[in-house]
This record gives structure tokens, C-alpha cells and sequence, in this order.
């Protein structure tokens, strides 16, 4: 059984999209709890493949200059 169209005032929203399956709110939480989501580019994205190798370098880099600044400041 074919759907029939339906006028849509929403120009981003076309008439075939069906959200009859749909989960309201399913990542509400998660989104309210905060995200930080980074686009790498293609090279760097090929060193770090996931973001725990990303997690890890950061820290890395961030207790070096955590120790250069007390170095700095002493």
C-alpha cells in the first residue's frame, strides 16, 4: 500500500520520510549530558584512528604543557 503525500510545511522535511519507528528523545540524555564532538582531517584522522588514541595524546600533550607553564612560572 503506497502512502499518499502529505502538504508539508516544512521544507527540509520531505513527505516520503517516515518516522513511524521513531524513538522521541532516544539520545535526549546524552545530548543533555554534554558532547564534544571534533572533525579531524583526513591525515590527522589516519594517526588517530578512535578517540581513545586521540584521548590519550591530548593528555599527553596537556600535562607537557602543564609542565612547561610551571617551569615558566617558577
Amino acid at each position: 500500500m503506497e502512502k499518499q503525500p502529505v502538504d508539508n510545511p516544512e521544507p527540509d522535511m520531505l513527505d516520503e520520510y517516515d518516522f513511524a519507528d521513531g524513538a522521541r528523545g532516544k539520545y535526549a540524555k546524552l545530548y543533555d549530558e554534554g558532547t564534544n564532538l571534533v572533525l579531524l582531517d583526513p591525515d590527522v584522522a589516519e594517526v588517530f584512528p578512535n578517540s581513545v588514541s586521540v584521548s590519550r595524546s591530548l593528555r599527553a600533550l596537556a600535562d607537557l604543557i602543564r609542565q612547561h607553564a610551571s617551569k615558566t612560572l617558577s
